[in-house]
This record gives structure tokens, C-alpha cells and sequence, in this order.
């Protein structure tokens, strides 16, 4: 618990009651020791002008109310410290694709900045100092962005227009969104297709159309969701059904070896400084993309479907510069 949270805490457990309550009470309600709950007491007292009162016989603490209005805390009140990540959490946000709820963005801004500045933070050095490139992102237009936010907070189905890469077509198709995921600065949504009657993850940018419909959103579980969606690498949906097995070079290794692939890879060096890499996966399209980026740096030691995979890959590769 913080120390907003606790003051927050403190002071709806004085608000409610009518009589005393005991040190010993609060710090075990408010998990923490005497000399937190000290600093707590005086700085709702002192600097937030709580009425705040300590019984003088049995030395518990309440709220003087013979005062006209009640007391009640202001509505925002946080830390400096909290202030400066609501600022730098908007710019992650800002900067995942650059002009995407840039207005909303931009009222948020202004009054974080006040509260920054009434508290002698100086909100533009910080964020000057926070450097973002997004690169290779495929840009979703807003009102697209804001219909799709508005179907999956207020859970109702979507109609949309799709043009598929894969397939190259145009579909039409209702379905319920699931959650949104931002994968290599790409929106995703992750949705129940009721055409399909399945699960399937659209790219936003594809989308050429869409309509909030009435009819209520199919509610999947989220550990139905982690295992069509988050088990196999990459974007790509479905259950891993396989393990590759990747062997990198001892120079290649010392940055292999701090990278995340995968939640659930398993990593380990060999007597040689190779970094042996293992990761569950379904679909091979994304990951032997991401092989090919390392060369001869690399080598793939399972499955074989996927060792030939690569070099027919590579040496297509090659043939474009023979």
C-alpha cells in the first residue's frame, strides 16, 4: 500500500466513525508500523488541514466535528514523484503512434503540468529528457482507434470491414473485442469473431470500416485468451505445438542473452559461450524473420521443419544477390 493510499485509508476510517480509535487499530487496518502511522497522522493534519484529534484518556484518534463543513480531501492528491509518472506514462503513450488522442492527450497534459508546477516540478525538463522512436509502425487512424476503445470498455459487439494480408479479400464481419495489444509499434485487436465462431487478432490498420453495433460482447476468459493468444511466439495465434531450439555465437551471445523472445523461454550457455536459446511456437512465419536477422550469428538446432525452413529461406536470400 502507498502512502496516498494509506492517507486515503486513514482518513475514510476517521470519516466513518463516530468515536475513537485506537492506535493499535489503525496501524493493523493500515499495515504499517507506529512511526508510519505518525507521519501520517501529521501530514493529514498539518498539511492537508484535516481536524484530526487525539483523545486525551485513551490517546485514540478521531475527527473534530464541530466544524461547519465536513472535511474531505482534495480530489486529486498525489506525490510529486507520481505526478512525474502520469506525465511520462503519457508520453509512452504519445509516442507509440504520434498523433493518436493527441487533443484528449493534450488536456491530460495541461493539468498534469499544473499540478507538476504548483509542486515546483518542472515538467518540461523531464520530459525532455525521455527520448522515444517508433519505428516500422503502421499507423491507425483515431476515430478508428476511439470506435474500437469505445466497443471494448463498454463491451458491444463491432462491425467492421477487413482486408486481410494473408488472403488479400475484403470481409465483413461482426465480432467482440477481447482487449487491444500493441506488438512492435502495431495495434492489434484481439476479438471473438462471430463469422469464424473464434478467436482472431485484426490489425487495426486493416480495418476499412467499422460500426458499433448494440448487441452485447461475448465475454471470453482470460485463460482461454492466454492460450490461443500469449503461448506461441510472436503475433501469431495458436497453441505452440512446437520448440525451437537456436544455437547463437559467443560474440552474438552477450546480447542474445539479456533479450526477452518469449515468457516462457528457457536459456542456458554452453561450454563454448554459445547461448542455447529455446522457445515455444506455433506459426513459423514471424519467427524465422527474426532468425534471419542475425545471419550466420545464429544457428537452428530444432525442430528440422524449421532448420530447412530457414535455409531455403536464406538461400533465396542469397540468390537475389548472385
Amino acid at each position: 500500500m502507498s502512502k496516498v493510499e494509506r492517507l486515503y485509508h486513514l482518513h475514510n476510517i476517521l470519516n466513518q466513525r463516530r468515536t475513537p480509535i485506537s492506535r493499535q487499530d489503525l496501524m493493523e487496518r493500515l499495515e504499517c508500523s507506529q512511526a508510519t502511522l505518525y507521519r501520517l497522522v501529521a501530514e493529514l493534519r498539518d498539511y492537508l488541514g484535516a481536524p484530526l484529534e487525539q483523545d486525551a484518556e485513551n490517546r485514540g484518534f478521531f475527527y473534530d466535528r464541530s466544524y461547519d463543513q465536513p472535511f474531505e480531501l482534495p480530489g486529486i492528491w498525489i506525490s510529486p514523484a507520481e505526478l512525474q509518472a502520469l506525465l511520462t506514462a503519457r508520453q509512452v503513450l504519445g509516442n507509440v503512434q504520434p498523433g493518436l488522442l493527441e487533443g484528449e492527450l493534450q488536456s491530460l497534459q495541461g493539468r498534469i503540468s499544473s499540478l507538476l508546477q504548483q509542486k515546483g516540478v518542472d515538467a518540461e525538463e523531464g520530459q525532455s529528457r525521455i527520448h522515444i522512436q517508433s519505428i516500422a509502425g503502421r499507423p491507425v487512424p483515431e476515430h478508428l482507434f476511439q470506435d474500437v476503445m469505445g466497443a471494448l470498455i463498454g463491451r458491444q459487439q463491432l462491425h467492421i470491414s477487413y482486408h486481410g494480408r494473408r488472403k488479400d479479400d475484403l470481409s465483413e464481419r461482426n465480432i467482440s473485442p477481447q482487449r487491444l495489444t500493441q506488438y512492435r509499434n502495431s495495434w492489434y485487436l484481439d476479438a471473438w469473431c462471430h463469422k469464424a465462431e473464434g478467436l482472431r487478432s485484426f490489425a487495426l490498420e486493416r480495418i476499412s470500416g467499422q460500426s458499433l453495433l448494440e448487441d452485447a460482447a461475448k465475454e471470453v476468459p482470460g485463460k482461454v485468451m492466454a492460450e490461443h493468444f500469449d503461448r506461441s511466439y510472436g503475433i501469431f495465434s495458436g497453441p505452440a505445438v512446437n520448440t525451437a531450439v537456436l544455437k547463437f555465437s559467443p560474440e552474438m551471445s552477450r546480447w542474445v542473452a539479456d533479450e526477452q523472445w518469449h515468457p516462457e523461454q528457457r536459456g542456458s550457455f554452453d561450454e563454448q559461450g554459445a547461448w542455447i536459446l529455446e522457445l515455444p511456437f506455433s506459426s513459423a512465419r514471424e519467427l524465422v524473420m527474426d532468425i534471419l536477422r542475425y545471419g550466420p550469428e545464429v544457428e537452428v538446432l530444432a525442430p528440422d521443419s524449421l532448420r530447412k525452413t530457414v535455409a531455403i529461406s536464406a538461400r533465396q536470400a542469397a540468390a537475389i544477390y548472385d
